[in-house]
């Protein structure tokens, strides 16, 4: 816990600072693909089933751990960036040139071209991820762990005000290639910092050999949990925020077809989301340290949880803005706690010496249910209707709370503060 005296001193550096860059920039390509894309498509009118399988694209972020031991072993312009921020410039530069490109196709006639391009930008967004994770892990000393993941969470929310909000908004009155292309240029400022800004991550040691950076991390992490306990770890990371995951998987399209305008969606349900999900977060960090990890995981996820009974709630409702508003606000309140609370569990059950190999394989997990489960969500949709469909996601969301019992019990405050 830190100190009183050292809060200034904690906020005001430049790893805080570091912090907010690598959040924007690996939020916006995300919610590019699960906000602007689907809202694209479907004014384009592409079939909702077809829209709910773009979500098989996100896979690489899913299977992401396969190829992060060569972001531990290999470096890009390391002499110059080090081996984590050489990783980060590349990855951000394909993806300011992909996002571009998607704006040149058109989904009636290139429908097979933009699922690949999608993948292509999801693959870059995820390696992107791997070196983020890893870099932000060197970077902060343990007591500021838990400020230094809330910032990066709320920033990477803030990220998707730019495809979520003024995207929208923006197409309204441009074309769509104009769209994407001012969208792609949102990630120049976190290519500029990590070339020019961000400090070095530290000099953890480098594998001597690729088997080595295979390996190694996961046998540091069953050693020091013991199989029962890594295998219910890695159950937990995978539940926790599925019902969560599910119901805001094609929340863009819920809120099309409940007949809101792409201007409503950008300037009332946008803010909605995002402020609240960014005051439930900073509320998140700061609470946490009174409560500790575990008890946070407990309380932060009920809220989580029975925020999802808002979606079921406005589906019957129909098209106010007042509700809409209060609905998604109250959500993404949840959303942003159980975030908080989420990405300090994942780094306190890492070690800095394996972080870009052990950190993809937990963040991967955490990604499986939006990217595999979410890809089948057009389906539900189109078979039970959406009030039945987030009463489903209810019901998704109540395992991983129930694995608290094992993995985060309440009554051990000790361990949730370390």
């Amino acid at each position: 816990m830190l100190a009183k005296e050292s809060w200034s001193s904690a906020l005001l550096n430049k790893r805080m600072l570091a912090c907010v860059f690598t959040g924007f920039s690996s939020g916006l390509p995300l919610y590019l693909l699960i906000q602007l894309l689907p809202a694209w498509l479907k004014t384009e009118q592409i079939d909702i089933k077809a829209i709910g399988l773009f979500g098989l694209a996100q896979l690489p972020y899913t299977w992401k751990f396969l190829w992060s031991p060569l972001l531990d072993r290999y470096g890009i312009a390391t002499h110059r960036l080090g081996r984590r921020r050489g990783w980060m410039a590349l990855m951000q530069l394909l993806l300011a040139i992909g996002i571009a490109l998607l704006g040149l196709l058109t989904p009636a006639g290139q429908l097979g071209a933009i699922a690949a391009l999608t993948v292509a930008v999801a693959l870059a967004s995820a390696t992107l991820d791997i070196a983020l994770d890893a870099y932000r892990r060197e970077l902060l000393p343990d007591a500021e762990l838990g400020l230094g993941n809330t910032i990066h969470v709320n920033a990477y929310r803030i990220a998707g005000l730019v495809p979520g909000s003024l995207s929208l908004i923006l197409a309204d009155h441009l074309p769509w290639s104009s769209v994407f292309l001012i969208t792609a240029l949102f990630m120049l400022p976190g290519l500029i910092a990590t070339l020019w800004l961000m400090p070095d991550s530290g000099s953890q040691a480098t594998p001597t050999s690729l088997r080595g950076a295979v390996i190694d991390p996961f046998r540091e992490f069953i050693s020091r949990q013991g199989w029962g306990s890594a295998l219910a770890v890695l159950l937990f990371i995978f539940l926790y925020k599925l019902g969560d995951s599910m119901a805001t998987a094609l929340s863009t399209v819920f809120y099309l077809e409940l007949g809101f305008s792409k201007s409503e969606i950008g300037l009332v349900a946008k803010h909605a989301a995002l402020w609240p999900a960014v005051i439930g977060g900073i509320i998140g960090g700061l609470w946490m340290i009174r409560l500790g990890i575990n008890r946070a995981l407990w309380l932060f996820g009920a809220v989580q949880l029975c925020a999802i009974l808002g979606f079921a709630a406005l589906a019957q409702i129909g098209h106010n803005l007042w509700w809409l508003a209060g609905v998604i606000g109250l959500e993404y309140l949840g959303v942003g706690l159980g975030t908080s609370a989420f990405a300090a569990f994942i780094a306190r059950s890492t070690d800095p010496r394996f972080a870009a190999t052990q950190f993809a394989l937990f963040t991967s997990l955490a990604a499986l249910p939006r990217t595999l489960f979410s890809s089948s969500a057009g389906w539900l949709v189109a078979q039970m209707g959406w009030q039945h469909y987030f009463w489903l996601c209810f019901a998704l969301g109540l395992p991983g709370m129930l694995m608290l019992l094992r993995v985060a019990p309440w009554n051990e405050p000790a361990q949730a503060k370390s």
